[in-house]
């Protein structure tokens, strides 16, 4: 009898799904914390077990056989409840401890999450919190990641569950110097070809610039001297009157309230944006990550809607 009920079949196929999920034997070996060798072994056994080749292996990349896919999929599912039966015996005892690694995109996370974070640990000192940020559409798997915030119209990854914590959108804003020393109103949005407009450029931002207001829609390529996948970067940057941005709601606020900012085509936004807690299972959720997701929901959603209220209030929106 094994004394290691983490070693055996459960523990090959667990190497094999990570061999699939990363695409690497050596990132799927440092996820177990196992040699690389020790894993193309596992997979391999497994192999030999089935009497099929699984992946097809070449000095550049590994490819799925059709056996190798329909296994993949099975071996998901059996893991999957392993991990369901072992959250449901272990919930009711278990308090919420062990690391958890969560990320966000920087600007958002700024002034939203960071705030949050000394509390959330305080109230749970039995986690470590391993919190980084990314500008780019996370991939939970491959970067080891329990929950991600991430900003978008529409989620293009089907295999991650997604709780939608608000929206946020973008407005045009300039520096009221900027707006002086100007020879050219902005009455409309045709009057932008005239400026200099500084362009925010992320997977959750397109280059085009889509305004609406109402049920008018003007659509725009913009040119300038400065583009960014950095919200604060275009916000310090348009403060200093470089040029008009269209800046997050949130990146801009504060300039706006202290008038370091003032709108452009009060009234004209983008479409919504999205605001979603991303993770991989809705069947396996554990107690810290669940701690993480209703941390987000508390604090998160109410404060997104009092900003988009003072925008309201104030009318640039």
């Amino acid at each position: 009898m094994r004394n290691n009920l983490e070693h055996g079949l459960l523990h090959a196929m667990t190497a094999f799904v990570g061999v699939v999920d990363t695409g690497s034997f050596t990132s799927a070996a440092s996820r177990m914390s196992l040699t690389t060798p020790q894993v193309s072994r596992l997979v391999s056994d497994l192999e030999s077990r089935l009497h099929t080749k699984l992946l097809q292996r070449t000095t550049r990349k590994l490819a799925l056989t059709p056996a190798g896919n329909v296994y993949a999929e099975q071996c998901r599912n059996i893991l999957e409840m392993i991990r369901e039966a072992e959250s449901v015996v272990n919930e009711a005892s278990s308090a919420a401890s062990g690391r958890l690694r969560v990320s966000c995109q920087v600007n958002f996370g700024s002034r939203y999450v960071a705030p949050q974070v000394a509390a959330f640990c305080k109230k749970f000192p039995e986690i470590t919190l391993d919190y980084v940020t990314f500008q780019d559409v996370p991939d939970l798997v491959r970067d080891g990641i329990d929950v991600s915030i991430f900003l978008s119209h529409q989620l293009e990854d089907s295999t991650v569950v997604a709780k939608r914590l608000g929206r946020a959108f973008s407005i045009l804003c300039a520096a009221p110097e900027y707006i002086e020393r100007s020879d050219c109103e902005v009455n409309q949005p045709e009057d932008l070809k005239n400026h200099v407009c500084l362009r925010l450029i992320n997977p959750s931002v397109p280059s085009k610039w889509v305004l609406h207001r109402r049920r008018e829609q003007f659509d725009f390529v913009p040119s300038g001297s400065l583009i960014s996948n950095n919200a604060d970067v275009l916000l310090h940057a348009t403060i200093s009157g470089l040029g008009i941005g269209l800046l997050p709601g949130f990146a801009a606020l504060d300039a706006l309230q202290s008038g370091s900012l003032v709108p452009v085509l009060r009234g004209w936004q983008t479409t919504d944006l999205g605001v979603f807690a991303l993770y991989p299972s809705r069947r396996c959720v554990d107690a810290k990550t669940k701690a993480w997701i209703d941390m987000l929901t508390s604090s998160i959603t109410p404060a997104l809607e009092t900003d988009a209220q003072y925008l309201r209030e104030v009318g640039y929106m």
